[in-house]
């Protein structure tokens, strides 16, 4: 067994299921070597408050928790700490009371897991401060380059999913178009995925335009094959025909996407006169049990996040690629933003399925239309 060490580990940004089996398998292996961890509470705001906010973690308190959904430790996505928002308005660099917050804990490294933001922040404090920073990978987006699995999407498609198979029902016996507009801040991953896999007639994504038409025209041509019924899933972040992009703003003043769904039922409804519903799936997508492939892919970066730090590896991001684990620098992994390629394997599927992805102009259904 080689010298003890102490290590800090902390979940950054939006939560998602999963984490906490991150945290679990960190335990385990740094406990298997005689090491100790601290969980920092509220990812960088623990580090700025005075003490820091840590709890020591044990396998007693984590063995729960693989199956737990959000994060023992908090989170927080609010707040650049290189211009913190503080009470007056203003800006602040609040990154030196973090640096010492972790220096305040003796620790030997700290491993990060969060997304493209999240590990942006942490690898420039890292650099700014002499943080021996490891960092895990989590988006419910899963558009971090490198890996083929982030935390939290495998759940959130779960869930996506399922969603589409009980509007199934209640769109056939009321002969309605269903929108399920879900989650996805400029990638349509889960839109792609949850779409195929629980049989959308529609699937719409940021990476693709498409045409009011088409939709239009898939749904008259599956009434006339005798189905009553279509089923339409569309990220969050898709734009209107006319390149808008549609937001809401709550009583803070914080901008988030949301209204596609309603604005794609409306254009249909005017143009066909077709009974259109929304769902608005929201955050029921980042909640709830990790699924099977989350909970395996959580447990193995944990432990190769702590054997990255046994090697003495630092600034690296373990990634999963061909069915593996392997390690990349965060720099890499974070500069290479995986959108949905319209070449993917998955976008021919649903092509090759008939479903409607917004590719060119359908032929003849302008004749048909009339």
């Amino acid at each position: 067994m080689g010298k003890s060490k102490r290590i800090g580990i902390l979940t950054s940004g939006g939560d998602c299921s999963g984490l906490n089996a991150v945290i679990r398998a960190v335990v385990h292996c740094a406990s298997g070597k005689g090491w100790e961890v601290l969980g920092i509470r509220q990812a960088t705001l623990g580090l700025m408050a005075r003490p820091p906010q840590v709890t020591k973690l044990d396998i007693d308190q984590v063995d729960p928790l693989l199956t737990s959904g959000g994060t023992m430790l908090g989170t927080t996505n609010k707040g650049d700490p290189f211009a913190f928002p503080m009470p007056d308005g203003s800006l602040c660099d609040r990154s030196p009371e973090i640096i010492t917050g972790y220096h305040q804990l003796d620790l030997d490294a700290l491993i990060g897991i969060g997304g493209d933001g999240s590990l942006a922040i942490l690898r420039h404090l890292a650099q700014q401060g002499g943080i021996n920073l490891v960092g895990i990978p989590k988006t419910i987006d899963n558009d971090i380059g490198i890996t083929e699995h982030a935390i939290g999407f495998d759940t959130a498609v779960n869930i996506a999913t399922e969603a589409l198979d009980r509007l199934h029902f209640t769109a056939a016996s009321h002969s309605r178009v269903m929108i399920l507009e879900v989650m996805g801040r400029d990638a349509g991953h889960i839109a792609l995925a949850a779409g195929i896999a629980g049989g959308a007639d529609v699937i719409l994504i940021p990476e693709i335009l498409y045409s009011l038409e088409d939709i239009c025209y898939q749904i008259k041509h599956r009434q006339e094959e005798g189905k009553n019924y279509c089923l339409i899933i569309v990220s969050e972040a898709v734009r209107t025909q006319e390149g808008e992009i549609l937001t809401l703003t709550n009583r803070l003043g914080q901008c988030r996407y949301g209204g596609i769904g309603e604005y794609l039922a409306d254009q249909i409804s005017d143009r066909i006169g077709a009974e259109t519903r929304v769902t608005v799936l929201g955050h029921i997508q980042r909640g709830g049990t990790a699924s099977p492939l989350d909970r395996l892919v959580a447990s193995a970066f944990g432990v190769a996040a702590v054997n990255l730090i046994e090697e003495g590896k630092y600034d690296y991001m373990v990634a999963w690629q061909n069915r593996q684990v392997i390690t990349v620098p965060i720099e890499e992994a974070i500069a290479q933003y995986r959108a949905v390629n319209p070449e993917d394997t998955l976008v021919k599927t649903a092509r090759g399925l008939g479903i409607y992805l917004g590719e060119s102009p359908l032929v003849l259904h302008n004749s048909e239309m009339n």
